[in-house]
């Protein structure tokens, strides 16, 4: 039985062990003195290495980083070249941050940005419920910060900024050629702190200069308001985490009330989350119907359908300008092509990308760049054309006025273009300051009495603090009573219940 488990094993050949000699002729070292030989040796190598380096031709260590994609060669020449021969110690890691700025840069995308520590906290805060700011949304475009559109009842927007400014300074520092997280960092700040900015309108006007106090800005995204005949105005200001929930809310609100028909106002609306614009357009898309497609690289679009669940049936607006951006594009596309609601208002912004930011690194910096293109559901890319309203009506021409700067002081005999534009708005809301030229004289300080008669301040004719806030309070009230696309859109509405109307009745 032995002899079969070790079957297969096989057992060397054993063979006698021949005598081994001793070489004919060797050196015989004591262990002692061998370590001090090597170690002597060792000690002259180095010598000699020092010594080369020190007074060689080359007196520069280069170091080589083991490269295994060679593309970035280039880049580590650059970075070593810097480092040694730079007439003064440089900043490793501004000099790289920098290097990925240039990344970006290059892909000459206004949508991807680089972002260090400090910028990513302040980008991840304006994706939370609040923030300290003064509440605009804004973006680098051609080398400049150009306003997309103020958050409602921000500081941002009863400072009077607009969609299209463009913002030349903040505190007096020019902020040409920033990123618009860079643009942010400056403009952003404590509640109760103030931040002087200078901004261009349009072509040929003079830059205009305002300061605004910083405050809290409360991510509420979603406010409405019951107009007459039951039509609920709804307005969405801009898309995240929490504005569905937001919108179902009021709809409950108002659907319990007996409402009759929805003027959805998207208008200044810069965007948000892409899932939040989804779950919204779902409230209204009927079942398998598409809301929008996503376009990755090298990718067929991938369709998003509305799936089932709460659908509001009702007649139904859309209001867009040219501050309705992204989310708010893609809301407002699947509503006019899966469900054919109207669109009320002007050429949106036309931003038809999509954006994720990575995770933090080490150093809490992110990457936020375009990952994909979104589509209507019919297969349309906006990006940089907008969606054209079906009814087009534009604001009215003072919408568009400057904002006015309280802590200047106007009066007799004053003549600017701040002048003229106070005219303007007094002629607006009939306080008759007669012909607007810019001069300030008897036509415009009588005027300006009226004013201040009807707001119960001092008669002084004189148009600075509390009376100017009261002029472009005025004309914002003024702005929201007679809203033309408002009124349009709610007109729309109407003619189409009388039309169901009819058709009930004839039936």
């Amino acid at each position: 039985m032995d002899e079969q488990k070790k079957d297969g094993l096989e057992q060397p050949e054993q063979t006698p062990k021949e005598e081994v000699k001793p070489a004919g002729k060797f050196i015989q070292i004591k262990p002692f003195k061998f370590i001090m030989l090597m170690f002597l040796t060792i000690l002259i190598t180095a010598g000699l290495t020092i010594f080369a380096l020190t007074f060689g031709e080359k007196k520069v260590v280069e170091v080589k980083v083991p490269i295994e994609r060679t593309e970035f060669a280039k880049l580590y020449e650059a970075f070593d070249a810097l480092k040694n021969e730079y007439y003064k110690d440089i900043d490793d890691e501004q000099v790289i941050d920098g290097a990925i700025n240039g990344m970006f840069d290059a892909l000459e995308d206004p949508y991807s940005d680089y972002m260090v520590k400090d910028e990513a906290d302040q980008f991840s805060s304006g994706l939370s419920s609040s923030f300290q700011g003064i509440g605009a949304e804004i973006q680098e475009r051609n080398g400049f910060i150009t306003v997309v559109s103020p958050i409602k009842n921000s500081p941002a927007e009863k400072a009077g900024l607009l969609p299209k400014d463009i913002i030349l300074t903040v505190d007096g520092k020019s902020i040409q050629g920033f990123s618009a997280t860079e643009a942010v960092a400056l403009i952003r700040g404590e509640k109760g702190t103030s931040v002087k900015l200078t901004v261009k309108r349009g072509e040929t006007a003079e830059p205009i200069s305002m300061t605004i106090v910083r405050d809290d800005i409360p991510v509420e995204t979603v406010y409405g308001e019951m107009l007459e005949g039951d039509i609920a105005h709804i307005q969405i200001t801009s898309f995240n985490e929490s504005t569905a929930k937001e919108l179902t809310t009021i709809l409950a609100e108002y659907e319990a009330k007996g409402m009759k028909g929805i003027v959805l106002d998207l208008r200044q609306n810069p965007g948000g989350y892409l899932d939040a614009a989804v779950e919204i357009s779902n409230l209204f898309v009927p079942e398998g119907k598409a809301i929008v497609q996503v376009q990755n690289k090298d990718e067929d679009p991938v369709v998003t359908n509305a799936t089932s669940g709460k659908k509001y049936d009702l007649p139904m607006t859309v209001l867009i300008d040219n501050g309705s951006a992204s989310a708010s594009e893609i809301l407002a596309a699947a509503l006019s092509e899966s469900v054919g609601v109207k669109i009320v208002g002007e050429t949106s912004f036309g931003k038809g990308t999509v954006q994720a930011a990575t995770k933090p690194m080490t150093d809490g910096s992110i990457l936020k760049f375009t990952t994909g293109k979104w589509l209507t559901p019919n297969g349309n890319w906006i990006n940089e054309k907008g969606i054209k309203p079906d009814v087009e009506v534009a604001y009215p021409s003072y919408a568009s006025l400057p904002y006015l700067d309280a802590s200047i002081e106007m009066k007799e005999g004053l003549e600017s273009d701040a002048v003229k534009a106070a005219e303007e708005m007094l002629e607006v809301l009939d306080f008759e300051p007669g012909k607007a030229d810019g001069i300030f004289d008897a036509y415009t300080t009588r005027a300006v009495k009226k004013l201040q008669a009807a707001n119960d301040l001092e008669e002084t004719g004189v148009l600075t603090g509390d009376t100017t806030y009261a002029l472009m309070d005025a004309l914002r009230a003024k702005l929201k009573k007679d809203d033309p696309q408002v009124l349009k859109a709610k007109e729309l509405l109407t003619t189409t219940n009388n039309e169901v109307k009819t058709e009930e009745t004839t039936n």
